[in-house]
C-alpha cells in the first residue's frame, strides 16, 4: 500500500506553501471574515459557503459518539471482511505545538479551543477545549494536550479547523490577549498518508498543527485501565498509527492510584496497526517501558494486558467504521 498518493484539488485554500526537506508540508492561512473576537465569523452566514455548509452558527458540540459501529446489528460478511460497513478517508491530527508566543516571560497559561468540523457532523469536534477558570500551563515550543477529537474525523472531502486560543493576562477577560482566531479549511490535495502541518500565526503568537489524511481508515478507541498500582508513578503514552513515524502523544502525567484514563479516539488505516508505547517511572524504581499492538479491522475489539513493575494495564481497542451523515 503507498503512503504518499497525490489527490486533486487543495490542501488548504492558500498562497503560502512550502515543502521541507522531509516532505512535511507547511501552510499559513486563516479563512477571511473568521474570526471569533470581532464577531466577523458570525456575519454574512447564508453568503459565504463554508460558513453555510458547517453550520458556523450552531455551536454545539457533535451529536455522534465514537464506536457507533463496533458492533452493527447487520453485516454483510465476504471471505471475513465485512461489506457493509467500509472505510473511508479520515483525518488525524498528530500534535498541536505552541510555536511561538510574543509575550517574555517563559510561562503562560492558554485557554479556548480548537475544533473540527466534517461532513459526517458540521458540529463542533473538539480536539482542545480549556476554559478560562482552568488554564493549562506552557511555554513556548511545548506541546499542547489533546483532549480529544470525540469521535472519528471524516475527510471525504473537505475539513473545517475552528479555533479561538488565547493567553490569560489580567483578571478579566478583555485583558487577555488572542493567540489564534479564526477557521482553516483542509482540503484533500497534496500526500495522503503522510504527515502535513499547518502552522496558524495569530496576534500574539502562533499554533503547529501536525495532521495526516488517512485513505480507507477505520477509527480505533483506546480504553486503558491502570490497577494495581504499588506507588505513585509517571506515565506517558504514545501512539503511532498507520505505520507512519509520527507519535500522538495520548498522556502524560502522574497516577496514583487505580484509574481509568480518558478514551482515546485514532485514525487507522485497515490493514494497518496502532503502536502504544507506555513510559513508566517512580521514585522507587527505574523506568519501565511496554509497548503493544494491535492490528485494525472494521469492528469489534481487541484486549491486552502489560504486567509492569508498578502496575497492571490493561487495554482495549473497540474498532468501528465511521457511520453516515447525519
Amino acid at each position: 500500500m503507498s503512503t504518499a498518493e497525490c489527490h486533486k484539488g487543495e490542501l488548504v485554500v492558500s498562497d503560502k506553501e512550502e515543502l521541507s526537506d522531509d516532505g512535511e508540508c507547511t501552510i499559513d492561512y486563516i479563512l477571511p471574515d473568521s474570526r471569533h473576537r470581532d464577531g466577523s465569523i458570525y456575519r454574512n452566514i447564508m453568503d459565504s459557503f463554508w460558513k453555510k455548509e458547517y453550520r458556523i452558527a450552531e455551536r454545539k458540540e457533535t451529536l455522534l459518539e465514537a464506536m457507533a459501529l463496533s458492533d452493527p446489528p447487520s453485516c454483510i460478511i465476504h471471505e471475513g471482511t465485512c461489506l457493509q460497513h467500509v472505510p473511508c478517508s479520515m483525518l488525524q491530527i498528530f500534535s498541536l505545538e505552541l510555536a511561538k508566543i510574543s509575550v517574555n516571560g517563559g510561562l503562560v497559561e492558554l485557554y479556548g479551543y480548537i475544533a473540527v468540523r466534517d461532513d459526517l457532523d458540521p458540529l463542533l469536534n473538539y480536539v482542545v477545549n480549556v476554559s478560562r477558570d482552568e488554564p493549562i500551563i506552557v511555554q513556548q515550543g511545548s506541546l499542547i494536550n489533546m483532549s480529544g477529537p470525540k469521535r472519528g474525523i471524516d475527510m471525504m472531502d473537505y475539513a473545517l479547523i475552528e479555533f479561538d486560543m488565547r493567553i490569560k493576562a489580567g483578571k478579566q477577560e478583555e485583558d487577555d490577549l488572542q493567540l489564534i482566531d479564526g477557521a482553516s479549511m483542509i482540503g484533500p490535495a497534496g500526500l495522503w498518508n503522510n504527515p502535513s502541518t499547518i502552522h496558524i500565526s495569530g496576534d500574539s503568537g502562533a499554533i503547529d498543527l501536525t495532521f495526516s489524511r488517512l485513505e480507507a481508515a477505520v477509527e480505533a478507541t483506546v480504553e486503558v485501565h491502570i490497577s494495581e498500582v504499588q506507588s505513585t508513578l509517571t506515565m506517558s503514552l504514545g501512539c503511532l498509527t498507520s505505520g507512519l513515524n509520527k507519535e500522538i502523544l495520548l498522556f502524560d502525567g502522574a497516577i496514583a492510584e487505580s484509574c481509568y484514563l480518558k478514551k482515546f479516539v485514532v485514525a487507522v488505516i485497515l490493514d494497518f496497526s496502532i503502536d502504544l508505547k507506555f513510559k513508566l517511572g517512580s521514585l522507587f524504581s527505574n523506568s519501565d517501558q511496554r509497548c503493544c499492538c494491535f492490528e485494525s479491522k472494521n469492528h469489534g475489539h481487541d484486549t491486552q494486558e502489560i504486567k509492569a513493575d508498578f502496575a497492571l494495564i490493561s487495554v482495549k481497542v473497540t474498532w468501528s467504521t465511521l457511520p453516515r451523515a447525519i
